[in-house]
């Protein structure tokens, strides 16, 4: 053995800590990519580089697998309690029609969950986040914005754009708990029976 492999002693590794955080991460938003990743890192303030993000982020396979008919659920669901003041929690949601020739209509709703008043309705043919941060910014002009927006898992809703608008703007995103929407609810009280037959 040569002296200099007799002496040799292994360096640390400096990527532990990142990875862990890569790790946790992924853990958190399960549809993020390596992008929204990076993007998530930086927000804080942290410095790293986009390929080093890349190469850890392969070396622990974690590469988004493609949606087939099943829909992903993101963790951290949090349950609907009715906020004391206006303001506070907006739901936002898409609602969809068609015109006569069959095109799309797209119309972005946004509700105060106290009030129960529309704050916006939105009708275009596409709705993006980018043009979804548009809106919820001309809204800043008539009334405060407010510190949680609930939430479906919307491709505009979480896309960089949108994360990018909330971040800087101090405002929560939170996805609502499946099943348990107001609507819901009332369609099972209102279920009616079974009509029963008549004896011949």
């Amino acid at each position: 053995m040569s002296a200099s492999a007799f002496r040799y002693v292994p360096r640390q590794d400096g990527n532990r800590e990142l990875h862990e955080r890569i790790q946790a991460l992924a853990q958190r938003y399960k549809r993020y990519g390596v992008g929204m990743i990076h993007l998530k890192l930086r927000q804080p303030g942290m410095i790293v580089n986009y390929k080093r993000v890349e190469r850890l982020y392969r070396e622990a396979k974690l590469q988004v697998r493609r949606r087939k008919h099943k829909k992903v659920l993101i963790g951290e669901r949090q349950p609907l309690l009715r906020p004391t003041a206006a303001n506070r929690v907006w739901s936002m949601g898409f609602v969809f029609d068609r015109t006569a020739d069959g095109r799309i209509l797209k119309c972005l709703m946004i509700i105060d969950d106290a009030t129960h008043e529309a704050v916006a309705i939105e009708v275009e043919r596409t709705i993006s986040g980018l043009m979804l941060t548009r809106v919820l910014d001309r809204l800043t002009f008539t009334r405060s914005l407010p510190k949680i927006i609930r939430t479906d898992n919307g491709k505009e809703v979480y896309g960089k754009a949108m994360v990018m608008w909330a971040h800087e703007r101090g405002v929560e995103l939170r996805l609502i708990e499946p099943g348990k929407t107001e609507s819901e609810r009332s369609c099972r009280i209102v279920q009616r029976p079974p009509a029963r037959r008549m004896p011949q």
